[in-house]
């Protein structure tokens, strides 16, 4: 779900209106439970594109909440929509499985909390991802590079980002735009819109050397990894050359920091 300027306009407006002391309150599995089961009530285009998401206002009686649905499921096996570097894509795919997979793989390593969770479900007649939406939006990634605003913990902001930088490598994101990445009003920072992760290919989209630190929690997570336990949490969300080609960009991701580790010392690597 692209968050494009007029569909960020959107949010702002609206947000407070799905947000409450309740929702706040619900757990992960609990916010997949009630996206899951609970009723739709209203539906609206949320705006600009390619993949013409909904916002869903969605009760269970009790509680009452937005999510955005996405079915956008295209395969193309030579595409000149490009991916990173600008480059024709070769097996080019944009589905709204990864919406559920991110999440799943987001929260092995321990950053569960930067993906909004996103579950399967049936709507008008299609099959899609359907994402809890973020509450107070403050604003994204674009809106806050235009107008200079700055964090009002700047380390903390740079965890973040740095964070966001090694979970997109590893998840090779090609559609990681600024839009993509909102900022609450507490000065979170959550990605939003996977459609187009998950490549097939064991090699990270950028350099290794982008990375220069890393949140050690998330290393050890990383380090720790398993094919079973990844093949569990995706499901039939990603096939088995995408878990391969992930955990072949984990292994280079591991390799580079422990590199750096060796040459730099580990207090200037890991935080």
């Amino acid at each position: 779900m692209s968050c494009t300027r007029n569909a960020l306009a959107l949010c702002v407006s609206i947000c407070a209106l799905a947000a409450s002391p309740a929702a706040a309150q619900l757990s992960r599995v609990e916010q997949a439970e009630f996206l899951r089961t609970a009723r739709v009530v209203s539906s609206a285009p949320i705006g600009k594109g390619v993949t013409r998401p909904f916002r869903l206002t969605l009760t269970d009686g009790t509680l009452t909440h937005d999510a955005a649905f996405q079915s956008v499921d295209e395969y193309r096996k030579m595409s000149m929509k490009t991916g990173i570097g600008g480059k024709p894509e070769f097996n080019f795919t944009d589905s709204w499985r990864f919406n559920v997979a991110a999440p799943r793989v987001a929260e092995l390593l321990g950053i569960g909390g930067m993906i909004p969770v996103s579950v399967e479900r049936t709507w008008t007649g299609k099959k899609g991802a359907l994402t809890w939406w973020v509450d107070d939006v403050l604003m994204d990634e674009e809106e806050r590079r235009t107008s200079n605003a700055q964090a009002p913990d700047p380390v903390a902001w740079m965890h973040q980002t740095m964070r966001m930088r090694v979970f997109i490598e590893l998840a090779y994101d090609t559609d990681r735009n600024q839009g993509n990445n909102i900022i609450t009003k507490d000065w979170r920072l959550v990605m939003i819109d996977f459609t187009r992760a998950f490549r097939p290919w064991g090699e990270t989209p950028s350099p290794l050397n982008v990375l220069r630190r890393c949140d050690r929690q998330l290393f050890a997570s990383m380090r720790a990894l398993t094919k079973p336990a990844v093949e569990k949490a995706v499901g039939d969300y990603m096939t088995a050359f995408e878990v391969e080609a992930l955990l072949k960009r984990r292994d280079l991701i591991v390799k580079h920091f422990d590199g750096l580790i060796a040459k730099m010392g580990e207090e200037n690597v890991l935080y």
